[in-house]
């Protein structure tokens, strides 16, 4: 409570004129006073535990000058020295890589996927594994060794860099189109065995075919024909021995042949058949042709 007197005074005397007392009360009085006071209790209470939960947080987290327990933020990006890192939602990084000590290792309940996306955030390359399948959507697939391509896949082909592609299946590979490579054999002590069940097998070359078995045979069988055609040059067998078993017999030649001797006969269209032997030739005198 605070008291305010006012004096005046008057021309004619100079004793002050008593005035009487004006009296105000300051402050906040009563209920108001007692909720203000409990106001101000609640605030630093809730101070208090907001202190205090986040003195536990930055404890139990490990946090710390250098970053979280092992998770430590360096001027490369985040480093995690020792433990596991697990990820609810979707993880968004320029790199990922290991200690050089370790291995990287992606695990997921389900399966991992990953994405590439350009500026406008569409996909553009997307690599799936999961517990069926792998898949991968790109628009090339290469894989590479230093500065070598070892495997390369696009819309219009697959490309295959190594020295050697070698397939172990029993049932060996199926081709369902073509197929262009400079050498073709069998490992060591196998067959080599080129098979077209429905249709027709053809080998091409603008510098020739050569085939050949070092400790084997080598086999031809074709329920139709089978053609040895050369464009510019030549047909060659060499052989210490050229057989063929199944040539027909042609009608005609020397009767009563005691020394049972046969000769080869050439049609034009390049028919051959047998013909008895005589003194002379006696292909002319047989009617295959």
């Amino acid at each position: 409570m605070v008291r305010e007197q006012y004096v005046t005074t008057t021309q004619d005397s100079s004793v002050p004129a008593p005035v009487p007392d004006s009296v105000y009360k300051i402050g906040i009085y009563g209920w108001r006073k007692r909720c203000l006071y409990l106001f101000v209790l609640l605030l630093i209470i809730i101070l208090t535990v907001n202190f205090a939960l986040t003195i536990w947080i930055l404890q139990v987290m490990w946090f710390n000058t250098e970053g979280m327990g092992h998770l430590k933020v360096t001027a490369e990006g985040l480093r995690l020295e020792d433990g596991k890192s697990e990820f609810l939602f979707p993880l968004y990084a320029q790199e990922i890589h290991s200690r050089e000590d370790s291995s990287l290792l992606v695990h997921s309940s389900e399966n991992v996927t990953l994405n590439a996306r350009n500026e406008n955030n569409d996909v553009t390359g997307s690599l799936s594994i999961g517990p069926e399948v792998v898949q991968g959507n790109a628009p090339n697939f290469v894989i590479s060794s230093n500065t070598k391509t070892l495997f390369s896949a696009d819309d219009k082909e697959v490309v295959v860099g190594t020295d050697k592609l070698r397939v172990t299946g029993p049932e060996g590979a199926l081709f369902e189109h073509s197929v262009e490579t400079p050498l073709l054999k069998a490992e060591p002590f196998n067959d080599l065995r080129l098979e077209s069940p429905t249709r027709s097998l053809s080998m091409d070359a603008p510098k020739g075919v050569f085939v050949k078995a070092l400790a084997g045979n080598i086999e031809a069988a074709s329920n139709m024909d089978v053609l040895l055609h050369s464009s510019e040059g030549l047909v060659i067998l060499d052989a210490e021995t050229v057989r063929l078993p199944s040539l027909p017999l042609g009608h005609g030649g020397v009767s009563g042949n005691a020394q049972g001797l046969y000769e080869v006969c050439v049609c034009p269209s390049g028919k051959l058949f047998l013909s008895k032997a005589g003194v002379t030739s006696m292909c002319s005198e047989s009617q295959e042709c």
